[in-house]
């Protein structure tokens, strides 16, 4: 039990700052759109990943740089291209759909949530690398509860975000509040694509 509360709280610590994946989440639960669908997406793409660092696939990932090299490319041009989306809508409030609206499909919204997660080079090595590395410190037996407690926070976080975020409803009945909130996502995507551009080392404090 320990070692389950001990990777529910780092993962926790990891995954809770605003990030590429997280605004998405967030903005589709305001919009109530296919919400149950991208909570639990993001939960099992994190837990896959998890696993893996704690089965020990974090060596195996340094092995083939080629392949974050590929998603560093990749995920930059993924942000930069939503960051100037987002840009655009807080730009033109006008041309911004109401609450009631229809958005995105289910596959466009899952296809986004993807590039957001797998793009990312970020999120192999916060799940894969780091949270592998800190589990297989716990010995055989514990890391394999390490994981499982990392994983319950994904989805414990991911819920609340998705599902919480219901509750700013009435704040985003505005334009002005759509403006303010896609504003900050398109700096943030702006800022992370300009970070896993220029390839800064270091394990970020969120994805």
């Amino acid at each position: 039990m320990h070692d389950a509360l001990a990777g529910f709280a780092t993962s926790l610590a990891l995954i809770v700052a605003i990030g590429s994946q997280n605004a998405f989440v967030l903005r589709q639960g305001i919009l109530r759109e296919h919400v149950l669908a991208l909570v639990t997406f993001c939960a099992l793409s994190d837990a896959l990943l998890i696993m893996v660092g704690v089965a020990g696939g974090g060596a195996l990932v340094q092995q083939y740089p080629v392949a974050l090299e590929v998603a560093r490319i990749g995920g930059a041009l993924f942000l930069a291209a939503y960051a100037l989306f987002a840009a655009r809508r807080a730009l033109h409030p006008a041309a911004m759909l109401p609450l009631d609206a229809p958005g995105l499909s289910l596959p466009a919204a899952l296809a986004t949530c993807f590039g957001f997660t797998f793009l990312n080079p970020h999120v192999y090595l916060d799940t894969v690398v780091l949270l592998g590395a800190v589990a297989t410190q716990r010995g055989e037996s514990g890391r394999w509860w390490f994981g499982l407690g990392a994983a319950s926070a994904s989805l414990c976080w991911f819920a609340a975000l998705g599902f919480g975020a219901r509750l700013l409803r009435p704040v985003f009945a505005r334009p002005l509040a759509w403006q303010v909130l896609d504003g900050i996502i398109a700096v943030t995507m702006a800022s992370l694509a300009l970070v896993v551009w220029f390839g800064q080392g270091g394990v970020p404090p969120g994805v």
